[in-house]
Parts: C-alpha cells; structure tokens; sequence
C-alpha cells in the first residue's frame, strides 16, 4: 500500500508539474505586425509625418541590454531625430526580417497587452567612415489594443558599431612602423638562408609553436613548423631555387592596440622547376609576427600558385 501511495503522489507532481494556462492567443499575420512593418519603413526613410502618426505621444524606446538602472529611455522626438541621423549618414540603410525568422503578434489576455516581437537585420555603411552595419536586431513593440499606435520598444542590438563608427571618425595611431628593426633583420635571415639551402639555420628562428598560413589554402587551414618543414622539403624536390630578391622595402609594425607586431616584406623567388627546366617568377607577400623571444610565431605567404602549375 505503501508503494501505491508513493506512486500516486508522484504521478499527481508529474500532473501538477504539467499543467498549463493560456494566456492569449499568438499570431504570424496580424495588423500590429503590419504596423511596425510601416514603422521599420518610415524610419530608414526619415519619413517623419508617419512616425509621427504611429508613435504614442508618451512613446519611449529602451536599450534591454543596459545596465543602467535609471535609464528611462529615448521619447518620440528622440527616436524621430534619430531616423533623421540614420537616413542621412548610413548609405543603403535597410531593416530586413531575419530568415527563417519571422515576427510573432501575441495577444495577451492577462492586462490586454498586444505586443509584436521580431528578429531582423539592420545593413548598410557609414558615409562618413565606411564602418559597415551588418548586426541582428531583435525589438519587442508594445502597440496599442487597436494596432493603431506604438507605445514603446525595447531593443537588442549590438552597440559597439556606435563605438567604431564615433572612434573613426578621428585619426588616431596605433602604434609605429620602423624602417630598420632586428625583427627585419630575421626576416632577412631566414629567407637568405632558404636561398643558400641553410634551413637550419632558417627554421632556427621560428619558434616551435609556430603557425604557418597559406592563401592558397583553404580558409582555416594552418600548418604546425614541423607540417610546414615537410611542405617546404616537397617544395625543394620539385623546383630549385636560383634566387630570393626584396623588393622595396620590410616593413616592421608594432601596434599599441592588442600588444602586437608584424614584419611586412615583399620578395621576388626565381625558380627552375625540375621536371622541364621552365623559369618561373614568383612574387610573394609575407607577414611575420614575432614572441617575446624575437623568434617568429605566426607567418602568412601570399602568392598564386598559379603560377607554379602553369
């Protein structure tokens, strides 16, 4: 009996935990959905009569990702003077829906709220700048029970584009770019050394973690020092190397903003590739970022192989 009762008891919280109370009705077309259609439309164009109909005189719109406590949002004016901004320096503004997204309008019978949700993204470029706004936007519109009036948004959206967009609008460096530095001076060694066959000497400055990219790979795809060892002993079987020249000059950037380097060098390889004796020019772009041992970590190749298979 004992077993019975602890049975039923726990059948009866699966119930009780299972029980449900509807709380209105949700719809995928709905004229509250149209309406804040009308208003996404009316604010990439700055077309102020309608935003004006549309928005409650106490509308109010709210960041929902502050966390500013006192923050009683922007009013009607604030959001029209807004539109105004956005029309006039964000080329090719839209407000698209975010598929397979759709905006959902919820009839709430608690209150008698009607509310539409939506999932969108916002694109375009600053004019000014170039910063480019390519960012989700999720808003829940509070609308009047007839569908006729906004009455307030709460926004998702990502706010640092504000950040790069107000940040560019001014020069400001990063850092300083040198001539003549010894993290030149071991690109030099390295790619002479390849030259002259003395890769010992080439890989002794790299250091053991080193990462190795190739634009010809495909995107993603690096290569570990020892993967890149064995690439390179492929590479000397089938061509020989007659000369490295540089081109122009190296250049060596250390930036202020994420504490890193690189040396940018430019080379021309002159190569005989073996199984015909054909010549062949290759114009190659390096980048080589350096540890705090001065070994390199991290070096990416630019070049067409194209013009190794030709």
């Amino acid at each position: 009996m004992k077993k019975i009762l602890i049975l039923f008891f726990f059948c009866s919280a699966i119930l009780s935990g299972q029980k449900k109370t509807k709380n209105g009705n949700v719809y995928s077309d709905h004229p509250g959905i149209e309406l804040v259609n009308k208003f996404n439309k009316a604010f990439v164009e700055a077309d102020t009569v309608t935003l004006n109909a549309i928005l409650d005189d106490n509308f109010k719109i709210k960041n929902s990702l502050s966390l500013n406590k006192g923050d009683k949002g922007s009013t009607k004016s604030d959001l029209i003077n807004n539109s105004i901004y956005w029309n006039a320096n964000i080329k090719h503004l839209s407000i698209t829906q975010a598929k397979p997204a759709y905006p959902d309008a919820i009839e709430y019978k608690q209150g008698n709220q009607l509310w539409v949700q939506s999932w969108d993204k916002i694109n375009g470029f600053h004019k000014s700048t170039g910063v480019k706004m390519d960012a989700p936007l999720h808003r829940l519109y509070r609308l009047t029970s007839n569908a006729k009036k906004i009455l307030w948004i709460g926004e998702y959206f990502e706010r640092n584009i504000f950040r790069e967009i107000w940040s560019s609008e001014k020069d400001r460096k990063n850092g300083e770019i040198y001539v003549n530095h010894k993290n030149i001076n071991t690109v030099r060694k390295v790619m002479y050394s390849f030259e002259f066959g003395d890769y010992e000497e080439g890989y002794s400055h790299f250091a053991q973690n080193a990462v190795i990219s190739d634009i010809n790979y495909p995107l993603g795809i690096t290569e570990t020092l020892e993967q890149a060892i064995e690439t390179d002993k492929n590479f000397i079987k089938a061509y020989e190397i007659e000369s490295i020249d540089m081109r122009g000059y190296p250049d060596y950037l250390d930036y202020d903003w994420g504490d890193s380097n690189a040396v940018l060098s430019w080379w021309t390889f002159r190569l005989k590739r073996k199984k015909d004796g054909k010549n062949i020019i290759l114009p190659v772009h390096i980048q080589d970022s350096f540890n705090d041992e001065g070994k390199i970590n991290r070096r990416s190749l630019y070049y067409s192989s194209k013009l190794l298979e030709n």
